[in-house]
This record gives structure tokens, sequence and C-alpha cells, in this order.
């Protein structure tokens, strides 16, 4: 039997549900890339590494929650935590305890934190940050990398998706102030940016988490943040995906890297809606309206869910909770990569780095930029996803990375390489 049709004779109740969302909701999904074909399963609950559907299949989560829970669904501290909470309150509309101890552990875990600005989501967070350059620099440009992905914000969404020269789509504003350059290609970056005539902030990944799990060369992000400096703009690391992911900590402090601001989220949020703007005092006090004046002030508003105790309850315990995790889930992450490269023999890339593995099909040479993602076989890597949800209960979202968990185990590493060897040999 086909995938598909195995597909769809496990998930009755999902395709019910499915025709049901789609008539409720524009596309059936309120996230465009939780959408694949022919439907995407309807989850029922969670627990560690497995997540379970309305019909009873049960999955290893290689997607966990966009990334964002690095110790697998519903932890028991985290669990407690959030009960403790929600006895005392989840929406307070105020200063609250539970921002101010996970701010204390951020800000000793991410020596750029001298001041926070907590959002309740990512995309914000880089808004905002955006927001914070332009009024610190004066500058109105920003530059950032092609097949980088700070999500729906306005002015954001320009060069996400290859050809990188083509519109994202209708109804956006501010592509115009925006300037994209070449992941991992220094040269060709400094000649864009020698291009800008007005350049308020840099903004790029450590690693490129859409644009498909490819780490950037440190000498790389090095040269953009030297160019900042020396043009009196503001160099802007977004550490949503890769902030205690990669390790205890953001992952800018192994690559000699000292930005303005860094963003953050998912891990941090304990995979409830969060978002932190994070920087130097001289930037971040331009959101202090006792210490900038209207003209100069740049809004940093949050929205009304920021902050709210509930997620920071959950961010703290998560972190707590972290601390000496990352050796085993590197570990793990390293282990995976290695053997579906020997099982690929070649016919496949694996990148990633820590607890992230993503494999692009029939690239000519090694992936290190989503342009290279991108000229890859996108539809076999979507087909090789589908075949493990189908057939070995393994849910990676169809052509996106992969995430271990503090919650995965060896003996699931080699259940995922057994299910791509499989596919392997069924393609040959």
């Amino acid at each position: 039997m086909d995938a598909e049709a195995l597909y769809r004779r496990n998930t009755p109740r999902s395709a019910g549900l499915f025709a049901l969302s789609e008539r409720l909701h524009a596309g059936g999904v309120s996230h465009n890339i939780r959408f694949f074909e022919p439907y995407p399963f309807v989850a029922r609950s969670a627990s560690g590494s497995r997540i379970s559907d309305v019909d009873g299949n049960r999955y290893t989560d290689y997607w966990m929650g966009h990334w964002s829970l690095a110790l697998g669904h519903s932890p028991p501290r985290v669990r407690s935590a959030l009960a403790a909470q929600l006895k005392r309150g989840w929406m307070h509309g105020t200063c609250s305890e539970p921002a101010v101890r996970l701010s204390e552990v951020i800000r000793r875990a991410v020596p750029a934190a001298e001041k926070i600005r907590y959002t309740a989501s990512g995309t914000e967070a880089v808004a905002y940050s955006v927001r914070l350059a332009r009024a610190a620099t004066g500058g109105k440009t920003m530059a950032k990398i092609e097949g980088g992905w700070h999500g729906y914000g306005p002015g954001l969404v320009k060069a996400v998706n290859a050809p990188f020269g083509a519109p994202e789509g209708a109804g956006m504003s501010g592509e115009g102030s925006v300037a994209s350059l070449p992941y991992n290609d220094l040269e060709g970056s400094l000649d864009a940016l020698r291009r800008v005539g007005s350049l308020a902030c840099i903004v790029a990944e450590p690693l490129l988490g859409g644009g498909g799990g490819i780490p950037a060369e440190p000498d790389y992000l090095r040269g953009l943040q030297e160019f900042a400096r020396k043009r009196g703009a503001l160099f802007v690391l977004d550490e949503i995906v890769t902030g205690f992911r990669l390790r205890y900590g953001c992952a800018y402090e192994t690559m000699g890297l000292s930005p303005d601001i860094v963003t953050l989220g998912k891990i941090a949020g304990g995979g409830m809606p969060m978002g932190a703007v994070c920087g130097a005092d001289e930037v971040m006090k331009l959101a202090d309206v006792r210490s900038s004046p209207r003209k100069k002030r740049a809004y940093v508003g949050g929205g009304t869910f920021s902050a709210n105790p509930a997620s920071m309850a959950a961010g703290y315990a998560t972190l707590s909770e972290l601390r000496g995790k990352h050796g085993r889930l590197a570990r793990m992450g390293s282990s995976a990569r290695k053997k579906l490269a020997s099982i690929f023999a070649g016919r496949a890339e694996v990148t990633g780095a820590g607890s992230l593995f993503a494999v692009h099909f029939g690239a000519e040479g090694p992936v290190k930029s989503a342009a290279d993602a991108a000229a890859c076989d996108q539809d076999m890597q979507k087909r090789y996803h589908f075949e493990m949800i189908a057939r070995d209960g393994i849910f990676c979202l169809p052509g996106k990375m992969g995430a271990f968990s503090a919650a995965h185990t060896d003996a699931d590493v080699k259940r995922l390489a057994a299910a791509t060897e499989r596919f392997a040999c069924s393609v040959r």
C-alpha cells in the first residue's frame, strides 16, 4: 500500500476534523507551515517524545512544537509550575514575580541581556528590535539573510523563500527598507551592504532554522558584525531557535560575537507564547518612558499578553530543568546526523548542529545557504518525512528540520535510522 493510502486509512477522524477546519479557518490552519498533503493529522495529546492523534496513532515527535520543547512535551516540572501559577491567575496585566525570576536566569546566561522586554511571540521580538535599531542609529534599512525567517511582521517578510528577489506575497509593506544578504558569503554580503545608504541594523541567525538547519560560519557573522560597527549600525542576532537549544544560553558566545540585541523565544518560554528583546542598556533605554522623550522613544509595547505569568513560570521552570542536559542533546543530534549521512551515502546532505538535523536530497555540493537548500529536491525531502509519518510513526514536519528533546532516547535515534534505511532502500 502506498504511503498516502496507508495514512488515509489510519487517520479517518483527522480527515473529518480537518475538513471541518477548512470550513472554519483559512487553509484549515493558523500557521501556513502546519499544512502538509493530503492533510495534517489532528493532535489529541502529547507527552515526552510522543504525540498522539485523534485516531489513536502515536508518533515519535521531532517537530517538537516548532522546535520549542527542549524538555519534551509536558515535562513534569513545567506542568507543575504552570498548575501552581494557574491557581494564582494567568493574566494580571501588571508586573509579576515569575517575569522577574525568568529575567534573572536569562541575564545570567546571556551577557548581552543587560535589559529585557517581553513580547508574546518571536515575530514581535524581532520587529521591536528593528524599531529599536532605527531609533538608536537614525538609519532606516534593515539587512537580513536570504532564507532567514523572522516571523510575519511588517517589513520582515522579504527574501525568505527562493527565488529570493521575488515578492513573498501580497499585502506586504516596508520591503523597500530591507536589504537581503547571501548566507555564508561574506564578500557578497559586504558588497550588498556597501550599497545600503541608511543602514540601521543587520539581523542574522547563528543557524538558519526555516532556511534548512544550516549553521553560520563564524567568520561570516564576525564579518557582518564588524561591518555594522564601522557603519554605526546595530548587530542583531535572532536566537529564537538557537537560544537555549544549542547550549545553556546563546550560540553567539561560542562564535566570538557581541551583538547589540539578541531575540529569544521558543525554549525560553517553555513552549508557551513568549518572545524577548534582550539588549545593551544604551539601546534598551530607548524603550524606557522615563529616560527617553517621546520624539526619541522606541515603542516596545509587547502586547496585552506580554510577560503573562503563565509563560514566565513555564520559561523559568524549563530553564531551571534544562541546565546540564545539552551534552546529551548534542550527542543524540550528532549521532543522528552521522547515521543519516552514512545511510544516504552521498545522495543527500545532512545539516544541523547540536540537537538539530535536516536532510537535503540531490545536493550538488555542501549545503551552506538557503539558496543551496532551495536547489535540492524538496519534493523528495517532503516524501521522506511523510513516509516516516505514515509507515513508521515518526513525525518530522514535511520539509522542515528535526529536533531532539531531553525526552528522546538513544533507542529513538536507532528507530529514526531504521526508518531512514527503509526509505533509502525504497527509492534506490
